[in-house]
């Protein structure tokens, strides 16, 4: 009996660590998202066909989830948005796989008064 009642609290406890970790990310109002000038120094595909921007004097990744499947270019991003100020609005969460919060996902960027991506209503 108590191996069995082992067995199902692990089960729980994993299927609950699952949930937390694999969780999607939030998509806020605009209104609720935090906002973050700087000027773009490399573009790049990371994760799952995410892209990925790294902003002067940072450390941390911003990131557009799926960019690449979501009809983004990266050669383009890259040759238009790089060594240009760009306004990046993000949700502000926190996750177990990025405790440190280093990289953040975009949810809208804009450049010169141009949006070049949202995922925002």
């Amino acid at each position: 009996m108590k191996t069995r009642n082992w067995i199902i609290l692990t089960g729980l406890l994993f299927l609950g660590l699952g949930v937390l970790i694999f969780r999607p990310v939030p998509i806020p109002d605009e209104k609720d998202c935090l906002s973050l000038k700087g000027t773009v120094t490399e573009i790049y595909e990371g994760g799952i066909k995410d892209v990925v921007f790294k902003l002067q004097g940072l450390d941390k990744e911003f990131y557009i989830n799926r960019g690449l499947e979501r009809g983004l270019d990266l050669k383009k991003l890259q040759a238009e948005l790089t060594n240009k100020e760009i306004v990046i609005k993000y949700p502000q969460y926190w996750t177990p796989l990025n405790p440190d919060n280093s990289v953040r996902h975009i949810s809208k960027i804009e450049c010169d008064g141009k949006m070049i991506f949202t995922e925002l209503d």
